[in-house]
Order: C-alpha cells, then sequence, then structure tokens
C-alpha cells in the first residue's frame, strides 16, 4: 500500500502540472481535460501528503536528493532561458523563410510597394466569427515588412454596421482604405492585396495604346491564345488605362499616350503612321515594339534609326524531351540578361520567347543613343538565316551565314534628344523584342514572362520604383482544420502524448527502482 501511496505524489504532480497547462491555454476550467487532471492531481497529492509527509521530509536530508534538486534547478534555469529568448523574439521579430521558394516571404514587388507608403493603410478583414488564419499570416507578412499596415479582423455578425458601411457582401472579405481611397478584396491573395495596394496609392493613371489596323492580335481577346487580354490585365493591375489606337485614322499619335504598344503587325504601317510614329519617338515618345518572325519588315528601317537592328531569322534552339533525347525547337528559353538595364538588373529567372528573331544594338549607333541588350538565348542556340527550311521543312543546322548563340533578342533605347541634333530636350525609349508571343495569352504566365513585359513597361512609362519580381499566384499549401480538429491536434500533440510517455517512463523507473 505504501508503494501505490508513494507514486500517487508522482502521478498526482504530472496530472496538476499537465491540467495547469491545458488550462493556461484554453482559458476555461470547466473544460473536461482540465477537470479531470485538476481533481486527481490534487486528490494524488493529497494523498501522499497525508501519508507521507514525514518521508519526504527525511529523503529532503539524502544526498541523492541533493542532486535531484540541482537537476531540477538546471531544468529551471534552461526553462528560463527558453522563456527569455521567447520574450526577446516577441520585442525584436526576425524572420526567416528557408524554403527554396521562399513560398512564406512577400515577393519584391509587394516589399518595394511598402516602402512607398507614406500614410497608413488600413485593412479590414471581415471573417465568420472573426477568425481566419490563412488570410491573417498574409496579412501578417505585410505588417512584418511596414509599420504603415494596420490590420483588423471584423466578425460581421458582431460588427454588422461596419459590413453595411464597407458594403460587403461576403465573408473572409478585405476592405482596404488609403487616405480618401478604398476598395474590396473578396479573393485575397498576395498578388490581389498587393495589386490593390498599387491602385490606391497611384493617384494617377497612364495611358497605354496597342495599335491596331494590320492584324495584330486583340487585346480583348481571351479565347484565342495568341490575343493580349493577359497583357492588358497585367497593365491594368498596375493602375494603367489600356486603350486601342487606330493610328491610320489619327494625325498624330494623341498627346496624352504614355506607351505605344506595337503587337505582332501581320501587315505594313502605312506611310502616314511611319511617319506619325517617328514625330512621336522625335517628341520625347515611348515605344514597345514586339515584333512578329517573320514579319514586321516595315518597322525595320525607323528602328534602324534609331540604333536597332531587326534580323531576318529566326532562333533555334535545343529542347531536352524525356525518352527522346535533344531535339531542335523554336521556343527558346532565356537565362541571360543585362545587368547595366534597369528592367533587368535584378532580373535573374527565366523566360520563354516563342518564335523569335534576333534584335541587337547597332555596332555604330548614333550620338546621343544608347542601346542595351536585354536578354541573350543560351550558347546552344543560333540564328537561323534559313526561314523556309524551319516553317517548311522543319528542319535546320547551324550554317556560316546563321550566328552562334548566345544571341540577343531584345534591345531597350535610350534616346537623348538633345544630342541628336533635334531642338528638344528630354529622351525618348524604345524597347524592341524579337518574339510577338511572348506576352500573349499563352506563354505572359509562363516562367517569368509577366515579369519581363511589365517590367519594360513600367522602365517606358517611368515608373522605375515599380521594376521587379511580381507575386506568384500560387502560395505554399496549407491545411485547414476546423476548431474541433484543432482543439483534437493540440491535445493529443502537446498534452495526452507527452503526458503518456512520461507516465511509461516513471512506470520504467519505479519497477527499476
Amino acid at each position: 500500500m505504501s508503494k501505490v501511496l508513494q507514486i500517487s505524489g508522482l502521478a498526482g504532480a504530472i496530472l496538476t502540472l499537465f491540467g495547469i497547462v491545458a488550462f493556461f491555454f484554453t482559458r476555461n476550467i470547466l473544460d473536461p481535460y482540465v477537470l479531470i487532471h485538476l481533481g486527481l492531481g490534487i486528490l494524488g497529492l493529497l494523498a501522499y501528503l497525508t501519508t507521507q509527509g514525514g518521508a519526504l521530509v527525511g529523503s529532503l536530508r539524502l544526498r541523492s536528493t541533493r542532486y535531484g534538486l540541482h537537476s531540477v534547478s538546471y531544468s529551471l534555469l534552461f526553462v528560463g532561458i527558453l522563456i527569455l529568448l521567447n520574450f526577446l523574439n516577441t520585442r525584436y521579430h526576425y524572420r526567416w523563410d528557408l524554403t527554396e521558394a521562399k513560398v512564406f516571404s512577400l515577393s519584391p514587388q509587394s516589399t518595394k510597394v511598402l516602402g512607398q507608403l507614406n500614410q497608413d493603410l488600413l485593412i479590414y478583414g471581415f471573417f465568420e466569427r472573426g477568425e481566419n488564419s490563412r488570410i491573417a499570416d498574409l496579412i501578417r507578412s505585410y505588417t512584418y515588412h511596414s509599420p504603415r499596415i494596420k490590420f483588423y479582423a471584423i466578425d460581421p455578425d458582431r460588427r454588422p454596421e461596419m459590413a453595411k458601411q464597407f458594403k460587403i457582401q461576403q465573408v473572409n472579405t478585405l476592405h482596404l482604405i488609403y487616405g480618401k481611397e478604398s476598395t474590396n478584396l473578396a479573393e485575397p491573395t498576395e498578388e490581389a492585396v498587393t495589386n490593390a495596394i498599387v491602385k490606391l496609392t497611384k493617384v494617377s493613371k497612364k495611358n497605354v495604346y496597342f495599335l491596331t489596323g494590320h492584324g495584330e492580335p486583340g487585346m480583348d481577346d481571351r479565347q484565342n491564345s495568341q490575343g493580349y487580354a493577359g497583357a492588358k490585365e497585367a497593365l491594368e493591375n498596375e493602375n494603367y488605362q489600356v486603350k486601342e489606337i487606330l493610328l491610320s485614322t489619327q494625325e498624330k499619335v494623341p498627346a496624352e499616350t504614355s506607351l505605344l504598344i506595337i503587337a505582332g503587325p501581320q501587315k505594313p504601317l502605312l506611310e502616314h503612321e511611319i511617319s506619325a510614329l517617328e514625330n512621336y519617338l522625335k517628341s520625347g515618345g515611348r515605344l514597345l515594339a514586339m515584333l512578329p518572325s517573320p514579319g514586321g519588315d516595315s518597322l525595320k528601317n525607323i528602328l534602324s534609326e534609331w540604333g536597332v537592328v531587326v534580323g531576318d531569322d529566326i532562333v533555334v534552339d535545343q529542347v531536352i524531351r524525356l525518352f527522346a533525347g535533344a531535339s531542335l525547337g523554336v521556343e527558346p528559353i532565356a537565362e541571360t540578361y543585362s545587368p547595366l538595364h534597369p528592367i533587368t538588373r535584378e532580373f535573374k529567372e527565366r523566360t520563354i520567347f516563342p518564335l523569335v528573331r534576333s534584335i541587337e544594338s547597332a555596332d555604330s549607333p548614333k550620338g546621343g543613343l544608347e542601346a542595351t541588350s536585354l536578354a541573350k538565348t543560351s550558347p546552344t542556340s543560333w540564328a537561323e538565316k534559313d526561314l523556309d527550311g524551319v516553317f517548311k521543312r522543319g528542319k535546320a543546322s547551324l550554317g556560316p551565314e546563321d550566328k552562334k548563340g548566345p544571341v540577343s533578342i531584345a534591345v531597350a533605347v535610350t534616346a537623348n534628344l538633345k544630342k541628336l541634333g533635334l531642338d528638344r530636350d528630354g529622351d525618348a525609349k524604345i524597347v524592341v523584342v524579337g518574339s510577338a508571343g511572348f506576352a500573349n495569352n499563352r506563354f505572359i504566365n509562363i516562367f517569368f514572362n509577366r515579369d519581363f513585359f511589365l517590367n519594360a513597361i513600367n522602365w517606358l512609362a517611368g515608373q522605375e520604383e515599380m521594376i521587379s519580381i511580381r507575386p506568384r499566384s500560387v502560395r505554399s499549401s496549407r491545411v485547414q482544420l476546423t476548431e474541433r480538429e484543432g482543439t483534437t491536434v493540440f491535445y493529443l500533440s502537446f498534452l495526452i502524448l507527452p503526458e503518456i510517455l512520461l507516465i511509461i517512463g516513471l512506470a520504467v523507473w519505479w519497477r527499476r527502482r
């Protein structure tokens, strides 16, 4: 009987400890786990102290007891160090993302946008019972990078007047307020939140015009893989106003044009259009030309005047296919970028350019022209001159007249108008890409094509602060648990399993003793 009473003290201490820990986390004294452990634990301790109290006092004088107290002291010291580290972590918080793809970190664009906030951005999250761990974790990533982000979780059932004021139609909706501007997000992702912040913080919209009338794919065409609806949406997310322009019916390029895009013309531009384009550039215009291959010949002469050489070729590269070995392909991947130009200075990601031709800077450009090759294909590629062999016979081989890779496929030009002999201050900017398809519906979201496209747009439009790598639409996978499931996992992993292991260890010790 005495042995049972002795072990009742240890069992009572363990049960009481786990009951206190459970109450600390649940804050519910009526929780069955808390009640059972505290009740049995206190009974065990009382039984031990009542019957074995004298033996306990005598055991304190033993050498083994002193050694045991030393071990307890060291354990308490270790626990104290852990508490101190946790306190320091709370006061001086820092996060490390050790995943290779940085799935728990904000994208460079998001952090750059947050760094440009000059007043508080209020974010109200309307969640069922005021809780949504996934969205809350996402917004906490924003608050970590900027103290100007203020986040409030709202239960619409308890605060219906706020839901009505902000026109909330469904739960899991964010309401963002920046100054006098506000907006709602029904499907919060990093991409959606960052795009919303961009729209709220930009006071004015810049106009981007797509040239039409020459068989160009439509910018509103979502069904056709060759269309540019995806590019238009990406531009609108960056707060650009996107329109089409039929230059053949216009006297000149409109004065409010921030940027003109020529994307995949299938027919030559009229002389009137060429003249209007030249005058636009000489007045400090901004042009993005995405040329088809073959095609776009009417632009060659005007681009050569601005230091860009458009090749009569198509870039061919090796493609490795599973179980088939190396073969030739006409969708080369670029991994080499200019570290000197703002568009690609910090750009290290892959991009793919279907049916791309060589685009190079002139060997001896005019004074006032500064041309930079932005992207090059791999060393295994080459610019094939025999277009009939590629498109009609499906064959290509590196010949003496072909350009050996790496092949330049995109060039950016900055033109100082004064140095060019024009009676005007300022500069003109041009970006020429040898592929019309790299930004179409099929390819814009492959690899980092969208970032390359938008970085070129932002540089041309004079918004270099927006040049970055944008959020990926796919974030890390998470397991969503109900409240009951979460409670079960907590009890099993944090309380019951350690308790069982501790009891087994004590039982083994008691048996050996």
